[in-house]
């Protein structure tokens, strides 16, 4: 399985500008929750006639101009539009009363009405000011707070006032710019929205909405017969995975198996051209399946915090893939790419959270966490005491003396929480050779493994919840790239040399732990990934309660 080319940076070969809109109104490091205002749905429930409309909830002086002589602006007419369009960022025009709101301003716009009376257009204008703030904050910051969806990235200073902003937009009429700014300045959003166009098509089109026909036995082989060929022709092609031009085979064979390669590479999984369990599901999953991942997506890179820097490293939890970002003179460059091991799925999920890499410890010993310790290693000891010296264990006791003698006593301490085992430096090592810190409150870290062959598996959740890395010499000169007596030997010795030893990160670099099922590069190629977490559920549910 090949990762995304670029991620959530993928920069499509132009420029991306790290600088915001505005006055600098929109800081670009982190994409955090602002208190949106009050939904303006209750204010307008259904057709708003311009004769009825309730008093403004928002003082006439701290209102945009969006009247003149009665009449709408081009301002006014212009954020309708916006509002009406919600959907093509993921958002809902029904949250923002989009249509209601249109009916209202067009119809004041109309030669043949009267001008609105001044109670009637301050009543209006109000009105649209709380949908476009209420519409801006979406689109800024999202619709839930993330630590309510299992995502620990704590808000910050609020980088963007909607009242403000959208009143300072109307005035130097750049309403449009000023609100397309406000979206996350990601090109990964960007590809996001064009895929979400497409999808929806694809989701409104008949022929694709049916299941394709059963496999003959447990899997679809190369040469086979197979009643779905039409099918799966057509699908493919659709989904670009298969040249539209392309001859269908009377068996399963040339260009029908080069698509469902193609198609496996975009979902995750083993690109061997042989439908099993795993890429047929994957092929039946539903157009409007897919368009609620991007959707989910979309809403997820507003409060990522993407970018914290000029140069920082992402993992994607259920791409299980690592990338190191850098930008140099405005373009993102990709540095270094590789397979990652992430926490199980089923209790030691990987949490998502950013923090700053500090530290890297060479030939680290392993600190056996006391949940692990009780529940897997002291069982295990017991039942095999050979382990103990086969694994390189020793006891801590919590003054730091160190015991390297297995007895029942020093285990009845770890279960009393007493005493503590490590593991020591070694080709045995649970962490390998080396170990990225970044501290933080759940313990997790990236590190190598001694078990490298599990990076050739499509699904990748075999950890107790730190990150195992498949290239630590790769990271290791990104992350020392600023200190340059740390070359690529000096790393080697530091791991092979059997010794602990621990040093700075001189600066540190910002590490984020992200979730991304939906992914999407310059070239057209939309990726999708399982759910592994289940956390497209949970924020799913959670944006329907609003």
């Amino acid at each position: 399985m090949k990762p995304v080319k670029s991620g959530f940076f993928y920069n499509r070969g132009s420029r991306w500008l790290l600088s915001g809109l505005m006055g600098g109104l929109l800081s670009l490091a982190c994409l955090h929750a602002v208190a949106a205002p009050a939904a303006v749905s209750a204010a307008v429930p259904g057709a708003v006639s311009v004769n009825d409309a309730p008093a403004a909830t928002v003082p006439v002086s701290a209102a945009p101009a969006w009247f003149a002589g009665g009449r709408p602006t081009a301002e006014a007419i212009e954020a309708v539009r916006m509002l009406e369009m919600a959907a093509t960022d993921g958002l809902n025009p029904a949250d923002y009363s989009a249509s209601a709101l249109a009916q209202a301003v067009n119809q004041a716009a109309r030669a043949a009405q009267p001008p609105l009376a001044p109670e009637r257009q301050a009543a209006l204008a109000g009105m649209l000011t709380q949908a476009l703030e209420h519409f801006v904050s979406d689109l800024h910051s999202g619709r839930v707070a993330p630590r309510d969806v299992h995502a620990a990235f704590a808000p910050a200073a609020k980088l963007l006032d909607p009242r403000s902003y959208v009143r300072d937009a109307v005035a130097s009429h750049r309403l449009t710019a000023a609100v397309r700014a406000a979206a996350p300045q990601l090109p990964l959003y960007d590809n996001l929205r064009q895929a979400l166009t497409r999808y929806r098509l694809l989701a409104s089109d008949p022929a694709l909405q049916g299941p394709l026909a059963p496999l003959p036995g447990s899997k679809l082989t190369p040469g086979q017969d197979y009643a779905g060929l039409a099918g799966l022709a057509q699908k493919l092609i659709a989904l670009g995975d298969m040249a539209p031009d392309a001859p269908v085979p009377a068996r399963f064979d040339a260009a029908l198996v080069d698509g469902v390669k193609a198609f496996q590479a975009r979902h995750g999984l083993q690109a061997d051209g042989i439908v099993g369990k795993g890429t047929y599901a994957q092929l039946n999953v539903t157009m409007a399946a897919r368009v609620r991942q991007i959707e989910l997506t979309l809403e997820r890179l507003r409060w990522t915090p993407l970018l914290l820097g000029q140069r920082m490293v992402v993992v994607n939890v259920p791409e299980f893939v690592l990338r190191a970002y850098e930008v140099n003179d405005g373009r993102i460059e990709v540095k270094a790419t590789m397979n990652v091991i992430v926490g199980k799925a089923l209790d030691t999920r990987t949490p998502l959270f950013f923090q700053d890499m500090s530290l890297i410890e060479f030939s680290p010993y392993w600190n056996i966490p006391p949940s692990i310790a009780k529940a897997e290693t002291v069982p295990k000891l017991r039942r095999d005491p050979s382990h103990f010296n086969q694994e390189g264990l020793e006891f801590v006791a919590a003054n730091g003396q160190v015991d390297r003698a297995l007895s029942e006593g020093n285990l009845a301490a770890v279960l009393a929480g007493k005493m503590r085992i490590r593991q020591r430096p070694g080709p045995r090592n649970a962490l390998g050779d080396i170990k990225f810190i970044f501290p933080n409150t759940d313990n997790i870290y990236l590190h190598h493994t001694p078990a490298p062959q599990l990076f050739k598996r499509d699904r990748r959740d075999f950890s107790h919840g730190c990150i195992r890395i498949e290239d630590p010499v790769a990271l290791a000169r990104f992350v020392l790239q600023e200190q340059p007596a740390w070359n690529e030997e000096r790393i080697r010795a530091a791991m092979q040399s059997g010794t602990s030893k621990t040093i700075r990160v001189q600066p540190s670099l910002p590490v984020v732990i992200a979730y991304a099922t939906a992914m999407a590069g310059g070239d057209g190629k939309v990726h999708f990934f399982a759910d592994i977490y289940g956390h497209d559920k949970v924020l799913d549910a959670a944006l329907k309660r609003r």
